[in-house]
């Protein structure tokens, strides 16, 4: 039996893993320098993003590996990959595909912002959708 390159990678092991096996990731448009999105990553979405040059993520809801834009087409290209301080949280820079890291056809995922004072404010969306949800995965399954 041979060993998976992944269990050799000893760069892996510098990484402060949670007790479920994951680390926090933040996606960041090198670009622009927006945050698009907060995802999680095992070993192996770790390992695969450095192999592939993508973004690959753990799916915590369908306990499977989601290499980002699989569905949509919205891939995001990883040009720099870093670990904080703490070595418990990983920041991508990322030129993304088609200018949408969001499922809900938005820039990013930090689209609700809050507004007023502590009694009586609420979360207000501020960013447009760009393109309807449903077109994009219904598109992408033709």
């Amino acid at each position: 039996m041979t060993t998976p390159p992944v269990a050799n990678a000893k760069w892996l092991n510098r990484v402060k893993w949670d007790e479920h096996g994951l680390v926090p990731v933040i996606a960041q448009e090198a670009g622009s320098g927006d945050v698009l999105m907060f995802a999680w990553m095992n070993r192996d979405a770790l390992y695969k993003t450095v192999e592939l040059g993508e973004a690959v993520y753990w799916s915590r809801s369908r306990k499977k590996l989601w290499h980002k834009g699989e569905e949509s087409g919205h891939v995001q290209k990883v040009l720099e990959i870093r670990l904080d301080c703490d070595q418990d949280v990983v920041l991508l820079k990322v030129e993304q595909a088609g200018g949408i890291a969001c499922h809900t056809g938005r820039h990013a995922c930090f689209f609700n912002k809050f507004e007023g004072d502590p009694k009586d404010g609420d979360w207000q969306e501020v960013e447009p959708v760009l393109k309807d949800p449903e077109t994009i995965y219904t598109e992408s399954k033709k």
